[in-house]
């Protein structure tokens, strides 16, 4: 073999190794892009569905009203209402309830994430998040997550 098949072969390896390298770096940008439209649709479905269940609720509990949650805290909704009664000392107070369900904003570790806080009557009954690898992710999972999470409110919201 003389030196220009040698050079010939060089350039070609070469050659190899940029295009192995541009087709790396198409799949980690094709993965990103995969990761970011998955996200959306996560953000999409799941604050609809919190809409949806939170808006039922309310129409159970009158006097709650519903407000959209979004922005840097994330993408949801909530319920909320002040209730005036009398202690049992015979003295008027308010109590404030409230129910918020948010999808939170994509971060660095690509998992989908929910958080719930639940207050009846001044006092925290709840402060959850749950969240899973946003490829592996399930949307089912996460509606019946806040299915939970808005039945349990409503059941303890109803024995106060």
């Amino acid at each position: 073999m003389d030196f220009e098949d040698k050079l010939q072969r060089a350039i070609q390896r070469g050659q190899e190794r940029t295009s192995a390298r541009a087709n790396a770096q198409k799949k980690v940008e094709a993965s990103k892009e995969d990761i970011r439209n998955r996200q959306n649709e996560f953000r999409l479905n799941l604050s609809d569905h919190i809409e949806a269940c939170l808006k039922k609720l309310a129409q159970h509990f009158p006097g709650f009203d519903y407000e959209t949650i979004y922005g840097a805290k994330g993408w949801g909704g909530a319920v909320s209402r002040n209730d005036i009664d009398r202690g049992p000392d015979g003295r008027a107070g308010s109590f404030f309830s409230r129910v918020e369900l948010t999808v939170r904003p994509p971060n660095e570790f690509n998992v989908v994430n929910i958080a719930g806080k639940g207050t009846i009557r001044d006092k925290e009954i709840f402060n959850w998040n749950y969240f899973e690898d946003v490829l592996e992710a399930d949307q089912d999972d996460f509606k019946a997550k806040i299915d939970k999470w808005v039945l349990e409110f409503a059941e303890q919201f109803a024995t106060r």
